[in-house]
């Protein structure tokens, strides 16, 4: 479009942006334009030509106010030097969000927020320094019904609420073809509760996988497998696989990556220390299970199945479970009991000591490896091993008890309770 100037010369205009040039003429010279016209050759409206003829210049970046923005403060002290609580990556940041404070937005949009925000961005920068991203391991699937994958997510330490700190294991079974997972919450790692946490996952799971690959822990192998030997299965977990009737796939020690379907998922159990300082251990359970819960009902992003759908298909293909007179001998229970007034719990008709303190309390037994483990909460009280006989004291407790009622030196009472220890035990032991 070319217009004619009489006092100057034509003024050629293209584009919006050429508009500006007209502003000193119209207002040095009064000159008449016509805003229509312009607008008709422009493609506009009659009101944008008049805005760029007045100077408008477009932006170059669109800056509008992110509605994540009310959650900054929120974000800067979770995130801050003095919080306990750990977020590894920014995933767990926006499920803890969405979760406790009711974020409402895009996985993206979060991610694109933090990484707007150096304060915020170099906090995970920090945590990826030893990540590896050249590791690849080889990928390959297995048949359906044929291999579960076996692990735990060990020796965290957790922050309770009350300002405890406790040292948790997380089992970890997987179905390699479903991906439908199974995670369990223990303070410790034993024979006996990795039988009774199989046999859970495998009551959930609807059957028994083929094989069981798991790596060289040492309640499942005595002899680890390497490139030159195949290594030697325990003898009771090798009798607790016939009984299930699956074979143990041990892999080569050092080559945690052939089990990469469950090595995968140990990443999404770090989200746990985002609650650290906020949760006791019941609650802390319950978090365990919620987010088990969520991964079986969101699609794999391998597969693009949903696990707990494809579980489904996959219980068909599954060997069925043993009877439940086997599956029993490897279930341990939690029973609750009372402490009485002289400071015994029962087990079987016979009595277990506790510490005085724990008098009328309610406090948790466990039976396993052959002895009693009482906790309260989750205080691990005492250890007693099971014995056929109906008082069973240990001296320290047997003490503190006598301490209540006899007002002698603390030597004399030791000496008094060691004696009475030994008849005690002479005439209440069951033969």
């Amino acid at each position: 479009m070319l217009i004619k100037c009489d006092i100057y010369t034509n003024i050629e205009i293209n584009t919006l942006e050429d508009l500006k040039k007209l502003k000193p003429l119209m207002e040095g010279s009064n000159l008449k334009i016509n805003k229509s016209q312009i607008a008709r050759d422009l493609g506009v409206d009659v009101r944008t030509v008049g805005k760029y003829i007045d100077g408008y210049v477009k932006p170059t970046t669109r800056i509008r106010s992110s509605k994540i923005d009310e959650f900054y403060p929120i974000i800067k002290k979770l995130l801050s030097d003095k919080s306990i609580q750990i977020f590894y990556y920014k995933r767990v940041l926006w499920q803890y969000l969405k979760d406790n404070h009711n974020l409402k937005c895009a996985e993206s949009s979060f991610h694109r927020y933090i990484s707007q925000h150096d304060e915020f961005n170099s906090y995970f920068s920090a945590r990826r320094k030893n990540y590896d991203a050249n590791i690849a391991p080889m990928r390959y699937e297995t048949a359906i019904g044929q291999q579960a994958q076996l692990d735990w997510k060990e020796n965290m330490e957790f922050i309770l609420s009350d300002g405890e700190v406790i040292t948790i294991n997380i089992l970890v079974v997987i179905l390699s073809y479903s991906r439908f997972r199974v995670y369990r919450l223990s303070l410790s790692k034993t024979q006996d509760i990795l039988f009774s946490f199989l046999n859970e996952a495998f009551e959930m799971f609807g059957g028994v996988p083929q094989e069981i690959l798991t790596d060289n822990m040492k309640t499942v192998m005595d002899d680890p497998r390497t490139n030159y030997s195949k290594g030697k299965v325990n003898n009771r977990f090798q009798n607790f696989a016939d009984d299930y009737s699956f074979r143990v796939a041990p892999c080569i020690a050092g080559r945690p990556n052939t089990k990469a379907k469950v090595e995968a998922p140990m990443k999404l159990l770090d989200g746990i220390r985002a609650y650290n300082g906020t949760l006791n251990y019941s609650e802390l359970n319950l978090l365990v299970t919620k987010l088990n819960n969520r991964i079986n009902n969101t699609c794999h992003t391998t597969t693009g199945k949903i696990p707990i759908l494809h579980l489904k298909k996959e219980k068909d293909f599954l060997s069925p479970l043993p009877k439940a007179q086997i599956r029993n001998l490897y279930t341990i229970k939690t029973t609750s009991v009372t402490v009485n007034p002289q400071s015994m719990i029962h087990y079987k008709s016979n009595q277990y000591s506790v510490p005085p303190e724990y008098i009328g309390k309610r406090l948790k037994l466990q039976m396993h490896d052959d002895q009693l483990h009482i906790y309260y909460n989750t205080n691990l009280v005492t250890i007693h091993p099971v014995k056929n006989q109906k008082l069973n004291y240990h001296q320290e407790h047997y003490v503190a008890i006598s301490s209540l009622t006899l007002k002698n030196p603390i030597e004399e009472i030791e000496m008094i309770a060691k004696n009475n220890l030994e008849i005690i035990g002479e005439i209440y032991r069951n033969d």
